[in-house]
C-alpha cells in the first residue's frame, strides 16, 4: 500500500441531481458520527432552498452540516473560495473526531477538493470590469466568437451562452496571454487527506423521473415564491444564483411570458439535461479508471446501507502496513 493511506480520511459522494446522495451523507454522518459539507455550487446560497433542495432545518438539526446557505445571492462563491473553506471544514471536523462527508453534485468542486486548482494568476481589475462591459455590450455568443479566434481550445469546451465561464476564459487570456486550459492543466496542490470516493449513478429513466417530481414537490413548496423574493432583490442575471435551476423558467413565468405548467415543463427538461451532463461527467471524471470508487447504479435508498456502510467501514479502517 501506497503511504497516502496514513492520512486521515473523508468521504466523497457525488452524483447527479436527485440521486439520493444527500440522503445517503445524512445516513453515513448518523452511522460514523460525520459532519456534511457541502460540495453543491448553488446550495451555497442562502436565497434558494427550495430550489436547490438543500437539507431541511430538521436535517441540520439531526447531524452537523456546513457550507450551506453560507453566501447571499450577490456574492460568486468561486472553486477556489469553497475549496479553502471545505478544507477548513473538514480540518475541524476531524479534529473534533468526526468524519467529514462531502456531497455534491458539483464536478468541479469535488475534483478541486480532491485534486487543487491550478493556480491561475490574479487578473487585474481594470481586465475584470473591461470584460463585464463587453459581455454586456455584445453578449456571450458574441465573446465566446472572439474568444474563438483567441483561444480556440477553450472555445470548444465552452457553450457559447454560458455567460460566466465565456467571461473568465476571456479574461484569463486577456490577462495572462494564455489560455485557460493551459492553467487547468497545471498541477493544483492535492487534499492533505485520503478521499473515500462514492458515485450514485442511477438508471436514466428512475433518474428522470425522480427529476420530474422533485419539482412537482417544489413548486408545491413554495418555489414559485422563492423564485418572486428573488426577483425583488434586482440582482445581475448573470450572477450564479439567477441562473441555477428552475429559476428562468420560473421567472419568465412571472414575468408572464408563459403559463405555469409550461414555465415546469421546461424546468424539468433543463434539469433532466443537467444530470444527463452529471452523469456523462461523473463517469469520465469522478470514475475514470479508478478501481477504489464504490459505485451504484440505482438510486440511493436505505435498503442499500447494510453492504454500502460496511464497504465505507472497511476503507476507513484499511492503514498503510
Amino acid at each position: 500500500m501506497s503511504e497516502s493511506d496514513d492520512r486521515q480520511s473523508v468521504v466523497l459522494i457525488a452524483g447527479p441531481t436527485a440521486s439520493g446522495k444527500s440522503a445517503l451523507a445524512m445516513d453515513l454522518a448518523k452511522a460514523s458520527d460525520g459532519v456534511v459539507i457541502n460540495a453543491d455550487s448553488m446550495q451555497v446560497y442562502r436565497d434558494l432552498a427550495i430550489l436547490t433542495a438543500r437539507p431541511t432545518a430538521a436535517d441540520m438539526d439531526a447531524v452537523p452540516h456546513r457550507l450551506y446557505g453560507t453566501f447571499s445571492g450577490d456574492q460568486v462563491c468561486s472553486a477556489g473560495r469553497w475549496r479553502a473553506l471545505a478544507l477548513e471544514e473538514a480540518a475541524h471536523g476531524l479534529a473534533a473526531g468526526k468524519l467529514p462527508i462531502l456531497v455534491g453534485g458539483t464536478g468541479l468542486y469535488l475534483r478541486a477538493f480532491e485534486k487543487g486548482l491550478s493556480a491561475v494568476p490574479e487578473i487585474p481589475a481594470a481586465v475584470r470590469a473591461e470584460t463585464r462591459d463587453l459581455l454586456a455590450e455584445i453578449g456571450a455568443p458574441a465573446l465566446h466568437a472572439r474568444l474563438a479566434e483567441l483561444d480556440p481550445e477553450m472555445a470548444r469546451r465552452l457553450s457559447p451562452g454560458d455567460r460566466q465561464r465565456v467571461a473568465r476564459a476571456w479574461e484569463v487570456f486577456m490577462a495572462t496571454g494564455a489560455s485557460l486550459a493551459v492553467w487547468q492543466a497545471q498541477e493544483g496542490e492535492a487534499a492533505p487527506y485520503r478521499c473515500i470516493k462514492i458515485c450514485l449513478l442511477p438508471e436514466r429513466e428512475t433518474l428522470y423521473a425522480a427529476c420530474d417530481r422533485r419539482l412537482d414537490a417544489m413548486i408545491a413548496q413554495g418555489a414559485l415564491e422563492e423564485v418572486q423574493n428573488l426577483l425583488a432583490k434586482g440582482l445581475d442575471p448573470g450572477l450564479p444564483v439567477m441562473k441555477a435551476l428552475g429559476v428562468p423558467e420560473l421567472a419568465a413565468h412571472l414575468r408572464g411570458e408563459s403559463t405555469l405548467p409550461e414555465a415546469l415543463a421546461l424546468a424539468q427538461q433543463a434539469t433532466r439535461r443537467y444530470a444527463k451532463r452529471q452523469t456523462t461527467w461523473l463517469r469520465h471524471q469522478f470514475l475514470g479508471n479508478d478501481p477504489t470508487v464504490i459505485t451504484i447504479n440505482a438510486q440511493y435508498s436505505e435498503s442499500l446501507q447494510p453492504n454500502l456502510f460496511a464497504k465505507i467501514r472497511q476503507m476507513l479502517l484499511t492503514t498503510a502496513d
